[in-house]
């Protein structure tokens, strides 16, 4: 019995160069994924004029944010083997790339609302990294805890609701 396990896995792992490679073919359809959707939003944002980026904020980040919990859930074993089991590949910084998008989306939006003549403090890269981090990882926290799609898409709006109190306290009025 044990050899025919033995030639079994041989066999499967036979397909692929390596364990990573191997790992890179479950996950790598969901990082590309989640990733693409998530510039996407990005860009369609800041490609706004400015003037109207203001009475936009949130809705591509909102319509982003749904679409993600969607897919989590609905691919929930690659995407908890992607944010769970990546130690040690090539998609270990998943999340911390996402952070970084998202710390960059900011940084341009209150430069974006400064050259409007609104008065926004400058807010360290750290805090604005500890905090894009925070929501980020929390979302996330659908998947490592399977909760099931309409919980998580509640949390996740009160999630949202939390952070966006959290940047308008900081923005100032």
């Amino acid at each position: 019995m044990s050899s025919e396990k033995n030639n079994y896995s041989g066999g499967f792992y036979g397909y692929f160069s390596s364990k990573e490679a191997l790992f890179a073919s479950i996950v790598e359809p969901h990082a590309a994924a989640l990733m693409s959707r998530f510039m996407e939003a990005y860009s369609s944002f800041s490609e706004l004029p400015e003037e109207e980026q203001p009475e936009h904020m949130g809705t591509e980040s909102d319509a982003c944010v749904h679409w993600m919990v969607d897919y989590i859930c609905r691919h929930r074993e690659p995407v908890k083997l992607l944010i769970c089991g990546a130690e040690g590949t090539s998609y270990e910084n998943f999340i911390h790339n996402l952070v970084e998008a998202e710390v960059e989306s900011a940084v341009q939006y209150m430069g974006v609302l400064r050259r409007m003549g609104r008065r926004i403090p400058e807010l360290n890269q750290s805090l604005c990294h500890i905090i894009a981090s925070g929501m980020l990882v929390g979302l996330f926290e659908i998947v490592i805890h399977d909760i099931p799609l309409e919980q998580a898409m509640q949390d996740v709006e009160q999630l949202q609701a939390f952070y966006r109190a959290g940047w308008n306290s900081l923005m100032g009025p």
